[in-house]
């Protein structure tokens, strides 16, 4: 049997990344359980199945998605979106995904397949229809194998193949992997203004295909804190601009992208609203756990070696700074001159004047200042290579070599212009992200 050279690099490439971002244990939130299965949809036998449920029904559950803005949505974005649609948000009680096959540019039948998973999970669950979304990731193209899926999901129910230790969290995160070299698991405990504590669990899946809105990613955010579906829409589409939306591997977008957050109410405490004392703090949280989330799957990018944040600082307006860390971010010059330890500002340069903004108001080629950031504690931490518009012609090439031999670093553009900040997370384009895509079907 030939092995893929793609699948041998991934294999040692994570071993270490196990050892860095994989955690040994959790905290996770009250009224959940989750399962996974190897349905057999993937050849090599891993697992491919996996479903969350909800397991409090004392308080409807809400829940919130945010989709992929791809022309070609697939089936199961569609059959999510409509689930949504029909009980505004409330009563979702579960979330069945798969991997090894997208189940998109698959027409009436593709659709038919989603509706089917989601059917066979309500179903098992009691009958309420309208109660679980459906994802699913990998190929493009190729119909799911129905009798695969049908039979795995039957099974965890009833076998119940379900728990709520960290095992149980840990195989359904790697259930949704595809060219992943680790699962992306994180579990934090948060308190409310009143001294309530409550948890955040997330998972998500994405190596490759990735940029912002979004990319070929899937996201899963559970709590045990009651959350009106309107404020839990807010607040997920506020948290996932700043940090789905807000990384890049390779500028690709794919048919299958879904953020997706579910809040069961599990701990007795008020429910927060809009207009609660405690909103903006929770949507905050949930922000920056969301940032972390994210972050991992850009240190997972494909090939990478290289963890980057880029820095956008006073800008007019947040979108314009937005825009403009998304362009850098993107660039394929400056992704194989950071692979390259190449210096050449001139690249970042390039990449803020072709951003597509509006219009040029948070522009002033007079007050651009670019750096390049040390994130370890070595000194000058920081480098100028642009200082007010003008060429820092004393630049410190040897510096300028030991910051971009960092593994994590931060290219920093300061606008001058205004006083809003905007954060991308990106990473190199390496000759190894060329040969895992040239056989990736292989």
């Amino acid at each position: 049997m030939r092995v893929s050279p793609r699948l041998l690099q991934r294999a040692a490439k994570s071993i270490d990344k196990y050892a860095l971002y994989v955690p040994q244990s959790g905290v996770f939130p009250k009224g959940f359980k989750v399962g996974a299965i190897a349905s057999g949809v993937k050849k090599n036998g891993a697992l491919d199945l996996g479903v969350i449920v909800n397991t409090n029904k004392s308080r409807l559950s809400s829940a919130a998605a945010v989709f992929t803005t791809n022309k070609f949505k697939a089936a199961p974005v569609l059959a999510s979106k409509q689930v949504l649609e029909a009980v505004r948000g409330k009563g979702i009680n579960a979330i069945v995904v798969n991997s090894g096959c997208a189940n998109s540019v698959t027409g009436e039948l593709g659709m038919a397949d989603a509706n089917e998973m989601v059917s066979l999970v309500n179903t098992q669950m009691g009958g309420t229809p309208n109660a679980t979304l459906v994802m699913s990731t990998g190929v493009i193209g190729q119909r799911l194998q129905m009798d695969k899926i049908t039979n795995g999901i039957n099974k965890l129910f009833n076998e119940n193949r379900f728990g709520a230790h960290f095992e149980d969290w840990l195989n359904i995160t790697k259930s949704i992997c595809t060219t992943d070299t680790f699962p992306k698991l994180i579990s934090s405990k948060f308190k409310l203004p009143n001294g309530q504590e409550y948890t955040l669990t997330g998972m998500a899946k994405g190596a490759g295909m990735i940029c912002p809105n979004m990319a070929t990613l899937l996201g899963f955010i559970v709590t045990d804190l009651p959350i009106a579906s309107t404020a839990l829409n807010k607040m997920l589409h506020h948290a996932t601009n700043r940090s789905f939306n807000c990384i890049s591997v390779d500028g690709d977008m794919s048919t299958n992208d879904t953020i997706c957050m579910i809040a069961n109410g599990a701990i007795e405490t008020q429910e927060v609203k809009e207009d609660s004392e405690a909103f903006e703090q929770v949507q905050e949280q949930i922000t920056q756990f969301a940032q972390r989330l994210a972050q991992l799957v850009v240190r997972d990018g494909e090939g990478s070696t290289k963890f980057v944040t880029v820095n956008v600082q006073n800008s007019l307006t947040f979108d314009d700074a937005k825009i403009i860390a998304e362009s850098i971010s993107n660039s394929m010059l400056v992704k194989t001159a950071l692979y390259g330890q190449d210096a050449n500002w001139g690249r970042i340069l390039c990449a803020i004047g072709y951003a597509k903004l509006d219009n040029l108001k948070s522009l002033d080629e007079s007050k651009i200042n670019v750096s390049f950031i040390a994130t370890d504690d070595s000194e000058p931490r920081e480098l100028k290579l642009v200082v007010n518009g003008v060429p820092n012609l004393n630049v410190d090439e040897e510096r300028a070599s030991q910051i971009l031999a960092l593994n994590d670093l931060e290219i920093k553009v300061d606008l001058g212009t205004g006083s809003e900040t905007a954060q991308f997370w990106t990473c190199d384009l390496t000759r190894e992200y060329v040969t895992i895509n040239g056989d990736y079907r292989s």
